[in-house]
């Protein structure tokens, strides 16, 4: 199986001398392409400091990471053009959707298909939503979408570019139990159907059997969740 992304001996510390904080101790992670992982661990462990060392946003001060089997980034220099990394290969959802307010449902998705250098757009847009169980409300504008919806329309919009890593940060945080279960199965489903390694932050364990495999963050360090997940 193919590894969308792989990290090796990942260090990050913020600040210096006896107030430093080191946010990444030593982090080493596979994703294979159609795998669902969850990372989990309390506020301040340094999940987001991965995050953004694995999207290419803010690169570990050392260690090595490889994208599809190429190391892109090592020792906090790019070896590849991380942007277009980035913009034709990753795919990204928050805690907020952050939808564009003035476009409507398709409209959001079609500019990240244009943006991706996707061709037919507005198609592709439709299918997506469509995808994700949202193709009715194409034409409505955020304000007028569940936060459930937005969260479909804001996945819908991180698969404009058929991404080989989707990187979720919260992406539940506002939902209550039954759309933030639905969210999660969204993305187990994006992993399974179209071969995308997905990684989600998240803090809550009521869904935690959805996903293929299970990380706990603490004090910097990586390490395998002690629960056991019973198998699907």
């Amino acid at each position: 199986m193919v590894n969308a992304v792989e990290a090796v001996g990942l260090r990050k510390t913020y600040g210096s001398g006896p107030g430093a904080v080191v946010a990444l101790d030593d982090v080493s992670l596979v994703l294979p392409r159609g795998t669902v992982a969850a990372l989990l661990g309390p506020s301040g462990s340094g999940k987001s400091t991965l995050i953004k060392a694995l999207g290419f946003v803010s690169p570990a001060d050392t260690g090595t990471v490889l994208f599809e089997g190429k190391a892109v980034v090592r020792d906090g220099q790019a070896l590849a053009d991380l942007a277009r990394l980035r913009r034709q290969h990753l795919g990204f959802v928050f805690q907020k959707a952050n939808l564009t307010s003035f476009l409507n449902a398709r409209e959001n998705v079609e500019i990240a298909c244009e943006f991706g250098g996707k061709r037919q757009a507005r198609q592709r847009a439709r299918e997506l939503l469509s995808y994700l169980g949202v193709a009715a409300r194409e034409k409505s504008y955020p304000e007028m979408l569940s936060g459930g919806e937005q969260q479909r329309v804001a996945i819908a919009r991180a698969l404009a570019n058929e991404p080989s890593l989707i990187l979720a940060d919260e992406p539940t945080a506002a939902l209550d139990g039954a759309r933030s279960r639905s969210v999660m199965e969204l993305f187990r489903k994006v992993a399974h159907d179209r071969g995308a390694a997905v990684l989600v932050v998240t803090h809550d364990h009521r869904a935690l059997d959805v996903f293929d495999v299970l990380y706990e963050m603490e004090d910097g360090r990586l390490r395998p969740y002690a629960r056991t997940v019973a198998a699907s």
